[in-house]
């Protein structure tokens, strides 16, 4: 625990993702840069993401949140700041790939888990850069894709950068039932968070 995972970690892209080497890293739902999609998009992706924050929460899967450059662009949305486990603090980054900067860094590797699930803004830069660079730390990066945003064509973009790379892009559906594996633990969760899905999503 608090060092970097093991280079086999990465290589294992064809393997189910376990919850239990999960952490969630929630970065930079900020106004300044939802603003920046179409109005229609705003609420559904964070809608998503907050759900996804709730079944983490749910399976004890660690989460970690970024804002980036807070006094500039302002605090995560309170919409994903009320689900952080109590008492947790936002990070303010001031990099575009989180794992450069050293408290950020030291969480992620103080979680004790080798595979990094990535959702936030912007697809094409804060989160693929944080992706990679995480990969190239030796975790295993998975991007949710309906969970990130950029304006278009840099969401796409963005997207097509990471699975070029070897990082293993999914969807919110693909990787709830990654974590919850059968049907006793999806159950559970759903009786724990709810049974609506969120927004564009059929479980």
């Amino acid at each position: 625990m608090g060092s970097e995972p093991e280079p086999a970690r990465m290589r294992a892209t064809h393997a189910l993702i376990e919850r239990s080497d999960c952490a969630l890293l929630v970065i930079d739902v900020q106004d300044y840069f939802l603003n920046k999609l179409p109005e229609a998009e705003r609420s559904p992706l964070v809608a998503r993401i907050g759900w996804l924050m709730r079944v983490a929460q749910a399976l004890e899967i660690p989460i970690l949140a970024t804002a980036e450059d807070i006094a500039r662009d302002g605090p995560l949305v309170p919409a994903l700041s009320a689900h952080l486990p109590p008492g947790q603090s936002v990070f303010d980054k001031h990099v575009f790939g989180l794992y450069g900067q050293a408290d950020i860094a030291a969480a992620v590797r103080a979680t004790g888990r080798g595979t990094t699930v990535l959702v936030g803004l912007e697809t094409d830069v804060c989160v693929a850069q944080s992706a990679l660079s995480l990969a190239g730390a030796h975790y295993r990066a998975v991007v949710i894709d309906d969970a990130c945003g950029s304006p278009a064509p840099n969401h796409a973009a963005g997207l097509r950068r990471l699975r070029d790379a070897g990082v293993v892009v999914t969807n919110t559906k693909g990787i709830f039932y990654e974590w919850v594996r059968d049907l006793a633990v999806h159950g559970k969760v759903l009786d724990a968070i709810g049974r609506e899905p969120p927004p564009n999503v059929t479980l």
